[in-house]
Protein backbone atom coordinates (compact mmCIF):
# COMPACT_ATOMS: atom_id res chain seq x y z
CA UNK A 1 0.00 0.00 0.00
CA UNK A 2 1.44 3.61 -0.67
CA UNK A 3 2.45 5.54 2.00
CA UNK A 4 2.31 9.02 0.40
CA UNK A 5 -0.44 10.89 -0.92
CA UNK A 6 -1.03 10.34 -5.10
CA UNK A 7 -2.77 10.56 -7.83
CA UNK A 8 -3.20 8.75 -11.36
CA UNK A 9 -2.82 10.67 -14.68
CA UNK A 10 -1.54 10.73 -18.29
CA UNK A 11 2.11 9.15 -18.15
CA UNK A 12 4.23 9.88 -21.03
CA UNK A 13 5.52 6.38 -20.13
CA UNK A 14 2.59 4.37 -21.01
CA UNK A 15 -1.19 5.55 -20.84
CA UNK A 16 -1.78 6.67 -17.16
CA UNK A 17 0.76 6.60 -14.43
CA UNK A 18 0.72 7.50 -11.15
CA UNK A 19 2.20 10.52 -9.77
CA UNK A 20 3.16 12.30 -6.08
CA UNK A 21 0.47 14.37 -4.73
CA UNK A 22 3.09 16.17 -2.19
CA UNK A 23 6.52 16.47 -2.20
CA UNK A 24 8.76 13.35 -1.73
CA UNK A 25 12.20 13.12 -0.20
CA UNK A 26 15.30 10.76 -0.52
CA UNK A 27 14.70 7.38 1.46
CA UNK A 28 10.87 8.22 2.32
CA UNK A 29 9.71 5.40 2.15
CA UNK A 30 6.51 5.27 -0.26
CA UNK A 31 5.24 1.79 -0.09
CA UNK A 32 5.01 -1.27 2.44
CA UNK A 33 3.28 -4.27 1.39
CA UNK A 34 0.33 -5.14 3.41
CA UNK A 35 -1.53 -8.38 2.95
CA UNK A 36 -4.39 -7.25 4.84
CA UNK A 37 -4.83 -4.44 2.65
CA UNK A 38 -3.50 -5.56 -0.64
CA UNK A 39 -5.37 -8.25 -2.21
CA UNK A 40 -3.95 -11.78 -2.88
CA UNK A 41 -4.66 -14.05 -5.88
CA UNK A 42 -3.74 -17.33 -5.55
CA UNK A 43 -2.21 -18.83 -9.52
CA UNK A 44 -4.44 -21.49 -9.09
CA UNK A 45 -7.54 -19.74 -8.60
CA UNK A 46 -7.20 -17.67 -11.75
CA UNK A 47 -8.12 -20.46 -14.47
CA UNK A 48 -11.74 -19.93 -12.79
CA UNK A 49 -11.46 -16.71 -14.08
CA UNK A 50 -12.99 -14.79 -17.49
CA UNK A 51 -10.10 -14.57 -19.87
CA UNK A 52 -10.51 -10.32 -19.77
CA UNK A 53 -9.98 -10.53 -15.66
CA UNK A 54 -6.42 -12.74 -16.30
CA UNK A 55 -5.73 -10.18 -18.62
CA UNK A 56 -6.05 -7.83 -15.91
CA UNK A 57 -4.33 -9.81 -12.99
CA UNK A 58 -1.20 -10.37 -15.43
CA UNK A 59 -0.80 -7.11 -16.67
CA UNK A 60 -1.12 -5.50 -12.72
CA UNK A 61 -0.27 -8.14 -10.56
CA UNK A 62 3.19 -9.40 -8.83
CA UNK A 63 4.86 -12.24 -7.03
CA UNK A 64 4.31 -12.23 -3.54
CA UNK A 65 7.24 -11.63 -2.07
CA UNK A 66 7.49 -14.96 0.46
CA UNK A 67 5.16 -17.02 -1.68
CA UNK A 68 5.33 -17.28 -5.05
CA UNK A 69 2.16 -19.31 -5.54
CA UNK A 70 0.38 -15.76 -4.80
CA UNK A 71 0.07 -12.41 -6.48
CA UNK A 72 -0.46 -8.74 -4.94
CA UNK A 73 -3.14 -6.56 -6.76
CA UNK A 74 -2.74 -3.45 -5.36
CA UNK A 75 -5.48 -2.00 -4.51
CA UNK A 76 -4.51 1.87 -4.82
CA UNK A 77 -2.91 3.61 -7.17
CA UNK A 78 0.43 1.62 -7.10
CA UNK A 79 -0.66 -0.89 -9.40
CA UNK A 80 -0.50 2.54 -11.78
CA UNK A 81 3.38 2.88 -11.14
CA UNK A 82 4.91 2.63 -14.51
CA UNK A 83 8.17 0.30 -15.19
CA UNK A 84 11.60 2.53 -16.08
CA UNK A 85 15.60 1.58 -15.92
CA UNK A 86 16.42 5.17 -14.15
CA UNK A 87 13.34 4.76 -11.67
CA UNK A 88 12.95 7.44 -8.66
CA UNK A 89 12.06 4.73 -6.28
CA UNK A 90 13.96 1.25 -4.83
CA UNK A 91 11.52 -1.62 -4.51
CA UNK A 92 14.84 -4.41 -4.42
CA UNK A 93 13.17 -5.37 -0.77
CA UNK A 94 9.81 -6.35 -2.26
CA UNK A 95 8.31 -5.12 1.12
CA UNK A 96 9.27 -1.33 1.31
CA UNK A 97 9.60 0.68 -1.57
CA UNK A 98 11.25 4.41 -0.87
CA UNK A 99 12.39 6.96 -3.02
CA UNK A 100 16.10 7.10 -4.51
CA UNK A 101 15.89 11.16 -4.54
CA UNK A 102 13.47 13.68 -4.35
CA UNK A 103 10.30 13.52 -6.31
CA UNK A 104 8.75 16.70 -6.58
CA UNK A 105 4.53 17.06 -6.25
CA UNK A 106 3.08 16.76 -9.86
CA UNK A 107 6.32 13.93 -10.85
CA UNK A 108 5.22 10.35 -11.75
CA UNK A 109 6.61 7.99 -9.72
CA UNK A 110 8.46 5.49 -11.32
CA UNK A 111 9.63 1.96 -10.56
CA UNK A 112 12.07 -0.83 -11.81
CA UNK A 113 10.10 -4.07 -12.05
CA UNK A 114 12.81 -6.41 -12.20
CA UNK A 115 13.23 -5.26 -8.73
CA UNK A 116 10.61 -7.25 -7.12
CA UNK A 117 9.79 -9.84 -9.93
CA UNK A 118 12.82 -11.37 -11.31
CA UNK A 119 11.08 -13.33 -14.53
CA UNK A 120 9.77 -9.45 -15.16
CA UNK A 121 9.79 -8.77 -19.35
CA UNK A 122 7.84 -5.76 -20.57
CA UNK A 123 4.42 -6.54 -21.94
CA UNK A 124 3.38 -4.57 -25.23
CA UNK A 125 2.51 -1.26 -24.72
CA UNK A 126 -1.92 -1.35 -24.15
CA UNK A 127 -1.49 2.25 -25.77
CA UNK A 128 0.66 1.28 -28.94
CA UNK A 129 -1.74 -2.00 -28.64
CA UNK A 130 -4.78 0.91 -29.53
CA UNK A 131 -3.53 2.86 -31.77
CA UNK A 132 -2.15 -0.30 -33.96
CA UNK A 133 -5.87 -1.53 -33.53
CA UNK A 134 -7.00 2.01 -34.71
CA UNK A 135 -4.75 2.05 -37.53
CA UNK A 136 -5.75 -1.11 -38.91
CA UNK A 137 -9.70 -0.24 -38.61
CA UNK A 138 -8.50 2.97 -40.40
CA UNK A 139 -7.06 0.92 -43.25
CA UNK A 140 -10.08 -0.93 -43.51
CA UNK A 141 -12.33 2.14 -43.94
CA UNK A 142 -10.25 3.16 -46.66
CA UNK A 143 -9.34 0.34 -48.61
CA UNK A 144 -11.00 -2.79 -47.25
CA UNK A 145 -14.74 -1.86 -46.44
CA UNK A 146 -16.97 -5.05 -45.95
CA UNK A 147 -20.18 -5.70 -47.12
CA UNK A 148 -22.66 -2.72 -46.88
CA UNK A 149 -20.23 -0.23 -45.72
CA UNK A 150 -19.85 -1.93 -42.22
CA UNK A 151 -16.41 -2.00 -40.97
CA UNK A 152 -15.27 -5.74 -39.86
CA UNK A 153 -13.41 -4.94 -36.43
CA UNK A 154 -10.16 -6.87 -36.05
CA UNK A 155 -9.91 -7.48 -32.11
CA UNK A 156 -7.45 -10.05 -31.45
CA UNK A 157 -8.14 -12.46 -28.44
CA UNK A 158 -5.11 -10.88 -25.70
CA UNK A 159 -5.92 -7.51 -27.29
CA UNK A 160 -2.93 -5.90 -26.54
CA UNK A 161 -0.52 -8.79 -26.03
CA UNK A 162 -0.49 -10.45 -29.38
CA UNK A 163 0.13 -7.40 -31.52
CA UNK A 164 3.48 -7.16 -32.41
CA UNK A 165 3.61 -4.51 -35.60
CA UNK A 166 3.62 -1.01 -34.71
CA UNK A 167 2.27 1.18 -36.97
CA UNK A 168 4.49 4.01 -39.02
CA UNK A 169 5.05 7.44 -36.77
CA UNK A 170 4.10 10.42 -37.75
CA UNK A 171 7.60 10.82 -39.26
CA UNK A 172 6.42 8.70 -42.30
CA UNK A 173 9.03 5.92 -41.04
Amino acid sequence: MLLVDTFVGPSAIEGVGVFAAEPIMAGQFIYRFDPCFDRLISRAELASYPASIRRFVDRYTYPHPTDRLMLVLDVDNGRHMNHSHEPNTDFRDATFGYAIRDIASGEEITCNYADFEPEFAMLPSLVNAFNRHAYVEVEQRLHWPAAGDQVAVIRPEGFGRVVTAEPKDQAGE
